[in-house]
């Protein structure tokens, strides 16, 4: 067997290898295209845009119209190579209208008791502004 052919071969068993695990549920998140999240307090809140910078961590979310600080939970767990951020709602938004930019809320890394200049990823998922 030629080695161009055998090249094909192992891709082809890679391929249904790899098939078989997502049918299975066997990938991990990464691998799926979404990052793994934390458990925690409440429910994980989509996030319309995240910075990090000057130990800090901004996020920029949809809001009914009462939506504070207080009403959300950064849940923090360190990785091998710094630590992961998951923002969790742990109060609900009952207002009936809608701020059309969103809200933005800081978090100092001092808040959620990250050491200055940790490396920080973002794990919430993104959805973007209504139009």
């Amino acid at each position: 067997m030629s080695a161009h052919r055998t090249y094909f071969s192992l891709v082809g068993v890679m391929a249904l290898g790899a098939l078989t695990l997502s049918a299975c549920g066997g990938l991990p998140g990464w691998l799926e295209g979404r990052p793994e999240v934390e458990d925690g307090p409440g429910v994980v809140e989509p996030i319309r845009a995240a910075a990090v910078g000057q130990d800090m961590v901004l996020f920029w979310i949809s809001s009914n119209g009462c939506t504070e600080k207080s009403d959300l939970v950064p849940v923090v767990r360190q990785t091998y190579d710094g630590a992961r951020v998951t923002l969790r709602r742990v109060r609900d938004d009952r207002c009936a209208t809608p701020a059309e930019d969103g809200v933005e809320l800081r978090w100092s890394f001092e808040e959620m008791g990250l050491a200055p200049g940790t490396r920080l990823q973002v794990a919430n998922p993104y959805r973007p502004a209504r139009s």
